[in-house]
């Protein structure tokens, strides 16, 4: 993975959470896991241990991962000159003309940092791909495996 990862200032931040957690508690704790499997004997029909075993390699392999995402990780971040303008970390609130509802509030994010239950989305979801670069007042269309959509954009911070 030698590719950027685009992230907001928030994004790596969880990422750097997360992997210090791994490489301390989670560590810890499969590393305990072993040493109590080796100590119930025969190791060749312990399934405990060859459990203990697998965790310690999927452990391994997330750290790895996480090292990786955030050594290429890339802060974008809403800068102040250009607030107007639809980037990686902007609020934008948005009216569906497609099918009349409520104003939403969106924030666009990089593709780890997605959480739909807090109106996070991708920059390089059908929505979001369609917001980047834009400004107020602007209206998008984009195309979901739903249908089509028209949207327009009331606000950007």
């Amino acid at each position: 993975m030698s590719e950027k990862l685009q992230l907001t200032k928030e994004g790596l931040k969880k990422l750097q959470d997360e992997l210090e957690d791994l490489r301390t508690t989670r560590r810890r704790e499969v590393a305990e896991r072993l040493r109590e499997a080796i100590g119930y004997g025969d190791l060749s029909e312990n399934s405990e241990y060859e459990e203990a075993k697998n965790e310690q390699a999927f452990v391994e392999g997330q750290i790895i991962e996480l090292e990786q995402k955030v050594k290429n990780a890339q802060v974008i971040g809403q800068s102040k000159s250009s607030t107007d303008m639809i980037s990686l970390g902007s609020v934008v609130e948005v009216e569906n003309l497609t099918i009349k509802e409520d104003k939403k509030k969106y924030t666009i994010v990089g593709t780890t940092e997605v959480d739909i239950a807090h109106d996070k989305i991708s920059n390089e979801s059908p929505l979001g791909s369609a917001l980047i670069g834009q400004k107020k007042g602007a209206v998008v269309n984009f195309e979901t495996p739903g249908g089509k959509f028209e949207y327009q954009i009331i606000k950007v911070s």
